[in-house]
């Protein structure tokens, strides 16, 4: 059950970094020094149109398209939810605040699953379906993985980007 928690947050951290927003947004350049963002200086974007309406992000290093490693930080607002999906790639995600809940699985419930709580850490292995939700106090977490990013709803009717011809 706890390992199922832990794919479902890194899922939900990836498809907010494989937003065709994420690319537009501005993240440090890769250099061989360090990188440094403290919180205050964090510009947050509304959430990627891969997501559903009212998330926010922001990419702190890489991009989503390449093949790099990349971290966000996602902040999900409070009853917000992300229907069943998978990813490409693995994910792992921290929870800073509040709370991520997590399921396992095609048809979601939206109640049980795992709660990933402040200083919880998970991954998602590549391609494991889950959906998550948060409660009434909304999530922010980071996620961190090596990209491209993409994120692959089970019902195309749950995707939220613009149907292409």
């Amino acid at each position: 059950m706890r390992h199922h928690v832990m794919l479902t947050v890194v899922a939900v951290v990836c498809a907010v970094a494989f937003a065709s927003r994420a690319s537009a947004q501005a993240a440090a350049p890769p250099s061989a020094g360090p990188i440094v963002v403290h919180a205050a200086g964090i510009s947050w974007a509304d959430g990627p149109p891969s997501l559903p309406r009212g998330a926010q992000f922001a990419l702190l290093e890489g991009n989503p398209a390449e093949a790099v490693p990349l971290t966000l930080r996602l902040k999900l607002p409070p009853n917000y939810r992300i229907p069943p999906h998978w990813h490409a790639v693995l994910e792992h995600v921290t929870v800073l605040s509040g709370t991520l809940n997590v399921g396992m699985g095609e048809q979601p419930t939206y109640s049980g699953g795992t709660a990933l709580l402040p200083g919880s850490y998970a991954v998602m292995p590549q391609k494991m379906v889950h959906y998550a939700w948060t409660g009434s106090d909304g999530v922010v977490f980071q996620l961190h993985s090596v990209g491209p990013w993409s994120i692959s709803y089970v019902n195309p009717k749950d995707d939220p980007r613009p149907a292409r011809p």
